[in-house]
């Protein structure tokens, strides 16, 4: 499995070892609920028979079905693993360790602290740049949204932005010189009811 996980990762541009990796994934398992939980169990009485008669299934998952954690577990760790530290953010924008921190706290750059310090999330960056547009988007996110969830809007296509009539990510929006404010909008309904 070594060599397979290993082409894996060189093919997804992931520049980590296997072990690595695999605790990567540990880490983000642990983070989730249990893998079978009873979901009629977080419910009264009332709420599971109106969500039953909705037509709710609230069994537990068979053994013999896919675990639904297991591409949420691959998404974080390929997400921390891409992130970048202050230090490589920094040469990646040509300015001091501090500005990047300063950007950070006032919401010009997303990230999340761990036990090494910040990271952030790579989708923000261009080969030396951030991304277009970023500051007004990011400062619009509600603060409790975490950064694994303004990531996957970042890099989700969005019908409210069309390039050449197809839907398109809020970063390639940005990128090809789109109105931040249309993103920012978007941005300030997450973590919000449909």
């Amino acid at each position: 499995m070594t060599a397979a996980l290993e082409t894996v990762l060189a093919r997804a541009g992931l520049k980590v070892d296997t072990a690595e990796f695999l605790a990567l994934v540990e880490q983000a398992a642990k983070r989730l609920s249990p893998g079978n939980p009873e979901p009629a169990h977080y419910f009264s009485t009332e709420q599971r028979d109106v969500l039953t008669d909705v037509g709710l299934d609230l069994s537990p998952t068979r053994d013999d079905e896919a675990d639904p954690r297991a591409s949420t577990v691959a998404t974080q760790a390929v997400f921390a693993d891409s992130a970048l530290s202050v230090g490589e953010a920094a040469r990646r924008l040509g300015v001091d360790d501090s500005r990047v921190r300063h950007r950070l706290k006032q919401h010009r750059l997303a990230g999340w602290k761990d036990h090494g310090g910040w990271r952030l999330p790579a989708w923000q960056f261009t080969a030396d740049a951030a991304v277009p547009g970023l500051d007004v988007v990011l400062r619009a996110v509600p603060d409790d949204q975490p950064a694994l969830v303004v990531a996957g809007f970042m890099t989700t296509p969005q019908d409210d932005l069309r390039i050449h009539d197809r839907p398109t990510t809020p970063r390639d929006w940005l990128l090809a010189g789109g109105d931040p404010t249309r993103v920012a909008e978007l941005a300030a309904t997450l973590g919000t009811p449909a």
